[in-house]
């Protein structure tokens, strides 16, 4: 008896653990719960922890934090007026462009799956599931952010998923940057006439309209041909060790 109720529950939990992998209409629900209980953690814990910090270390951290605050709203305001500016630039020439970016820094929640370092949940207001947004960590490039059952998905440079339009070297040679769950990335679809080199840096082209143009994303270790393109290894800037929060690029201009 013992052995068939043992039998019985095993096969239920197999059942039950098939369906959240392969049904949506299951597994939408329970990530969301899970994500929910999960960010009320990391806020009870961050709130802890400020606490702790603020009695223990509150003269420097006050000092600390004025200091870069002022910084920040020093820049923040110099951005405002070059963004101004060159919209009166457009206005006063005739042209419908306008430069007004927006980027939200973002936290993370957890990695989507054990074992996966290259997939984290990200925890991003007013989310638009119908767009794809840049992921940034100290203005390098960190990957990007795709719809995964409504929520935010972060994935990292690494993850074979992850892509975006590059330019390699002086001349500025078009590609693609993708992951391959390697410790290197790479740039395809280089076309051939461009003369890469070894430690050619790589930025962001921001043709894709994911990233601004010009960030940093790593430097060329090796190039081969491939059907009339080349194909070049990356090793990126970005090192996710500690993946707690980045920048999101939600509007390019």
């Amino acid at each position: 008896m013992n052995k068939e109720l043992l039998g019985f529950f095993s096969l239920f939990i197999a059942l039950f653990v098939g369906a959240l992998y392969y049904t949506n209409n299951i597994q939408g629900p329970l990530i969301s719960a899970l994500n929910y209980i999960k960010s009320n953690y990391h806020n009870s814990t961050e709130f802890i922890q400020d606490n702790i910090d603020k009695h223990i270390f509150q003269a420097d951290s006050i000092s600390l934090l004025k200091e870069k605050l002022h910084k920040y709203e020093n820049n923040h305001l110099v951005m405002q007026q070059m963004a101004s500016e060159i919209n009166d630039l457009f206005k006063a020439n005739n042209s419908g462009l306008q430069a007004n970016p927006k980027i939200e820094l973002v936290r993370t929640i957890s990695y989507e799956k054990f074992g996966d370092l290259n997939r984290i949940w990200i925890e991003a207001n007013d989310y638009n599931s119908s767009k794809i947004y840049g992921l940034t960590y100290n203005e390098l490039v960190a990957g990007i952010v795709v719809p995964q059952n409504g929520k935010a998905l972060g994935l990292l440079n690494r993850d074979i998923q992850s892509s975006y339009a590059v330019f390699v070297g002086k001349k500025r040679a078009p590609g693609i940057a993708h992951g391959n769950n390697a410790k290197n990335l790479v740039v395809k679809f280089i076309p051939a006439w461009f003369k890469i080199e070894e430690g050619d840096e790589v930025i962001t082209s921001g043709l894709d309209k994911v990233f601004f143009k010009g960030l940093k994303v790593g430097r060329v270790l090796s190039v081969k041909k491939s059907q009339g393109y080349q194909n070049a290894i990356i090793e990126p800037y970005y090192e996710s060790n500690d993946p707690s929060y980045f920048h999101m690029i939600k509007r390019v201009k």
